[in-house]
């Protein structure tokens, strides 16, 4: 199977791409490192210096989970590589047509547009959400909406044939992760990733052998999709809020039962 990477400049995409290239090589690894543009209103510095503060859990658990996987994984694998600023690229188009490959394997990138649509592989383009879909969708992270919306019984991975939306494909397979309740937020945040990881390359091997799970999203649930401009200081609050009793709602009989009315996709 001839396999080329779409993915994010970063530690856990990186990770992804090693971990994939020890069991089904990779042809080919395009990486989109996109330019920040801040636009920081006294609104937004005001809830900046909040967060610092009040609030570092949250981003303290990022970038332990980005330095976790850059010990792990500091370089890519071998193989042909090419970084853009932009996914939708026509660097990234012709890069990815002159490998003629059989899957497109996409994470942590902007919205793949109509033209990288285009290009049709043998066996399709897919694409890991680390949320539970269609239940959670969209941004900036799925695993912080359950804590903070104290949906904790949805924290799970997706993998799926991409589309033109927002996390809406139809679903190949979805899994919950597996906590104890004992972990902090950045071991959580691991754990998903560590989920997501594993489930995305059990589903390419599935795929490797020729079978394929086509389930449309609105056979399912019809779901929620959440905004990164949505994640504000609110939500943050709520987050770490929520977080404290995590471990109660893990180990509840209410947390089993919620799962059981989760419509799952097995792989």
């Amino acid at each position: 199977m001839n396999i080329v990477l779409w993915i994010g400049d970063a530690p856990n995409q990186k990770a992804l791409a090693n971990k994939l290239h020890s069991i089904l090589p990779i042809a080919g690894i395009v990486t989109e490192t996109r330019k920040q543009k801040p636009r920081l209103s006294f609104s937004k510095i005001t809830e900046k210096i909040i967060e610092k503060i009040f609030l570092n859990k949250i981003s303290r658990s990022w970038f332990g989970l980005m330095n976790y996987y850059e010990k792990k994984y500091p370089d890519y694998p071998d193989t042909k590589f090419l970084n853009v600023e932009n996914i939708n690229s026509d660097l990234a188009y012709d890069f990815t047509d002159q490998l003629k490959p059989d899957l497109v394997v996409v994470s942590g990138t902007s919205l793949i547009r109509k033209k990288l649509l285009s290009l049709k592989p043998s066996i399709g383009i897919i694409n890991l959400h680390t949320g539970l879909s269609p239940y959670i969708k969209g941004g900036p992270n799925c695993t912080n909406w359950c804590i903070a919306t104290k949906q904790f019984h949805l924290i799970g991975n997706t993998v799926m044939w991409i589309d033109a939306g927002i996390d809406t494909g139809n679903i190949i397979a979805t899994e919950f992760t597996s906590f104890t309740g004992s972990e902090s937020l950045a071991e959580v945040h691991i754990k998903v990733m560590e989920h997501a990881h594993d489930l995305y390359i059990r589903s390419m091997q599935k795929l490797n052998s020729g079978m394929k799970t086509n389930v449309p999203q609105n056979n399912i649930d019809k779901g929620i999709t959440y905004y990164t401009r949505q994640w504000r200081l609110k939500q943050k609050i709520g987050l770490v809020r929520n977080f404290k009793s995590f471990k109660k709602e893990i180990n509840s009989s209410a947390y089993r039962e919620r799962q059981q009315t989760i419509k799952l996709v097995s792989i």
